[in-house]
């Protein structure tokens, strides 16, 4: 079937259309502006390294986390067993990692009732604690 001029340049006008709208649409959502994430990353060390009890309690506690509205996303997790290398370290008991919104719903996390709960209940099972909050940043 052959086409027409016509039909050819009214079939490239569409096409240029729909890759203007396309573009116009790159546009628009370039601009809006994405909104930050904050990284809360918590290492933590029992009193009684190797205790799997304290261990799972620890665990438990950080569980009961996960009802606190404003986390995104709760990751519990032990030491991996990696490659042994310099630059990883590996000699904390339990860690966990959050994401959130924004440091205002941080700041809401660390004020919760629930969270409070935790610290009360489960601080006696661990020696140390190290928290590291990354902001991200956005692809642009």
């Amino acid at each position: 079937m052959e086409t027409s001029r016509r039909e050819l340049a009214a079939m490239m006008a569409l096409g240029g259309a729909g890759m203007a709208l396309t573009s116009a649409q790159s546009s628009a959502q370039a601009a809006t502006p994405v909104q930050a994430k904050l990284v809360h990353h918590v290492f933590f060390w029992l009193k009684r390294p190797g205790n799997q009890a304290d261990r799972d309690q620890l665990i438990a506690g950080l569980r009961t986390l996960r009802a606190i509205p404003v986390i995104r996303d709760l990751q519990i997790g032990v030491p991996a067993s990696t490659e042994k290398r310099d630059v990883v370290d590996s000699s904390f008991d339990v860690s966990e990692l959050m994401v959130f919104d924004n440091a205002v719903d941080q700041k809401v996390y660390q004020d919760h009732e629930i969270h409070q709960a935790f610290v009360k209940s489960c601080e006696r099972l661990w020696q140390k604690v190290v928290v590291y909050d990354m902001q991200v940043v956005p692809d642009r």
